[in-house]
């Protein structure tokens, strides 16, 4: 694919178009951002996109070998782009924002390694495999973004890998039912054997006091992540902070309805209108950006 000036614009408006009709609770976070680096997540957030499209398309009658043939063509892809040869338009945008901003191309590998994952594995042993998974999921986007909001301090980093995980945990409570219907479970099976909560009950939607006290377990793990994950802010420049604050907000308020539900899960969606979410964005931003800064937090 040629690299005209013309094609990029159009390629990086095409990851634009991706990121407004997908993203929900992220869109709202991305609009705090200056426009290039604004720009420069949604081609991030395209390729994500991209990877989970390609494995979890659940109307699709793909064998899974054939999911995992086109993740590890994405593999290749990744190749191409990080030597100046992009295969579509997502990928040629994608070898100016890695350029642009030394993102190293372990941390896109490790994204579809991620998703490869749930094609090969829908059971997690204990807390520490389902850590790994996160990590891959949700906190090397997080190391992603970090390179395009800029940073000075390298414990940033810490923090960043914290908030994706809480992140990805919250949305694991909130699914847990959507996740069975594709025979996933991921609550570790050592807690729930802890607890006296069997996939037998799971399966039957039973909703006890094991039940409640497991889900409560996950809750309270997840703020724990969320504690450490907004002390990222300070480390960042004063014009991407808002970002991944109001990011975390957002899914700070959907582990809040859960509690308030009672941990229900099973019974109920969780979710957040459009009003509300666009009522956090503003509440976060201006309180992000008011806020003072670290010592250790990058230039403005």
């Amino acid at each position: 694919m040629t690299n005209t000036r013309s094609g990029l614009q159009s390629a990086y408006e095409e990851c634009r178009l991706i990121t407004q009709r997908e993203a929900k609770n992220f869109y709202y976070a991305f609009l705090t951002l200056p426009a290039d680096r604004r720009r420069a997540i949604s081609v991030i957030y395209a390729f994500c996109r991209h990877c989970d499209d390609s494995a979890d398309d659940q109307r699709s009658t793909e064998t899974t070998e054939t999911k995992l043939a086109r993740l590890d063509a994405i593999r290749g892809d990744l190749q191409n782009s990080y030597a100046g040869i992009a295969t579509s338009p997502v990928f040629l945008a994608l070898t100016d924002v890695t350029q642009r901003y030394e993102i190293p191309q372990h941390y896109f590998q490790d994204i579809v390694s991620g998703v490869k994952s749930d094609l090969v594995k829908n059971r997690y042993q204990d807390f520490q495999e389902l850590r790994q998974y996160c990590y891959q999921v949700a906190s090397v986007v997080g190391l992603i973004c970090l390179q395009i909001f800029g940073y000075q301090d390298p414990r940033a980093k810490d923090h960043a890998i914290d908030l994706g995980l809480a992140m990805q945990l919250t949305n694991i409570s909130r699914d847990v039912k959507e996740d069975l219907a594709m025979d996933r479970v991921y609550l570790p099976q050592d807690e729930m054997a802890r607890f006296g909560y069997t996939e037998g009950d799971l399966r039957a939607g039973i909703v006890n006091e094991p039940f409640t006290d497991l889900m409560r377990f996950q809750a309270e793990r997840a703020k724990e992540y969320f504690h450490s994950g907004f002390q990222l802010l300070p480390y960042l420049s004063f014009r991407s902070r808002a970002c991944p604050a109001v990011l975390g907000q957002l899914y700070c308020k959907v582990l809040e309805r859960i509690e308030s539900a009672d941990y229900d899960v099973l019974h109920h969606r969780v979710s957040l209108s459009k009003p509300q979410k666009i009522r956090v964005m503003a509440q976060t931003w201006l309180g992000s950006t008011l806020a003072g800064l670290h010592p250790g937090a990058g230039k403005p």
